[in-house]
């Protein structure tokens, strides 16, 4: 059994994904603290052949509050999302997958969702419909009675519950877990590292490290499961 735990991110990059594709489970992890100027509310899309951030306006984000927890400002995000609607209209409108993909993230967005964590998900559960992926997923505040655990002890406890034989973390998790920590466990911990990507865009240079929004403009299914695909283990 591999699993693997993630913060919900809006629309995350294309590495997320290779992470859900490498998996029999995945968790989202929405019972930590909201992450501020990360990528739970935020990413990036191409706009006049440049990288563009857009940021889901939130009520009160704080590091002190659960990502479960944190609201979506209602206030502002009605006009947020009409104009956010408008230029991802405008700038992807002549990309080739344009029609169906704009339908799908219109549809995310236009939920009547009040936390970040719920529309993160819904972005990401959607791609992967779209995707054909067979990941099973699991919300952690939904399934784990473990808050009182430190980070590294709730993830283990985490592989218990599930039984995992495999754990597998983003690259960044080296700095914070060791894998002789986890095979004392009895689990394999992995770090997954994307490959070298690049796809034709428009006629602009290719531009890097954008949200999978611009991936599924761009691509065909079958050519993002190629995608998904490029990644190596360590």
């Amino acid at each position: 059994m591999k699993i693997a735990v993630m913060q919900p991110y809006i629309f995350p990059y294309i590495g997320y994904f290779q992470m859900i594709n490498a998996v029999d489970k995945f968790i989202f992890y929405d019972d930590v603290n909201f992450i501020k100027q990360g990528w739970i509310n935020r990413n990036n899309i191409l706009l006049s052949g440049k990288s563009f951030l857009f940021t889901v306006p939130l009520s009160k984000a704080t590091s002190f509050t659960l990502i479960k927890d944190t609201e979506i400002n209602v206030k502002l995000y009605e006009n947020w999302k009409t104009k956010f609607l408008l230029t991802l209209s405008q700038n992807y409108k002549n990309a080739p997958f344009f029609s169906v993909v704009y339908e799908l993230v219109a549809e995310v967005f236009n939920k009547k969702n009040r936390s970040i964590s719920d529309l993160a998900i819904d972005s990401i559960l959607s791609v992967s419909r779209y995707l054909g992926f067979t990941t099973q997923f699991i919300i952690s505040s939904q399934s784990y009675q473990n808050q009182n655990l430190e980070r590294q002890e709730r993830l283990l406890d985490i592989c218990k519950q599930e039984d995992a034989t495999d754990y597998i973390n983003a690259i960044g998790g080296q700095e914070l877990y060791k894998q002789e920590d986890f095979s004392q466990k009895g689990v394999a911990l992995h770090f997954i590292k994307s490959l070298p990507l690049e796809y034709k865009q428009f006629k602009n240079i290719f531009v890097p490290h954008l949200s999978i929004i611009d991936v599924l403009m761009f691509n065909s299914i079958d050519d993002i499961k190629n995608i998904l695909n490029k990644y190596e283990l360590k």
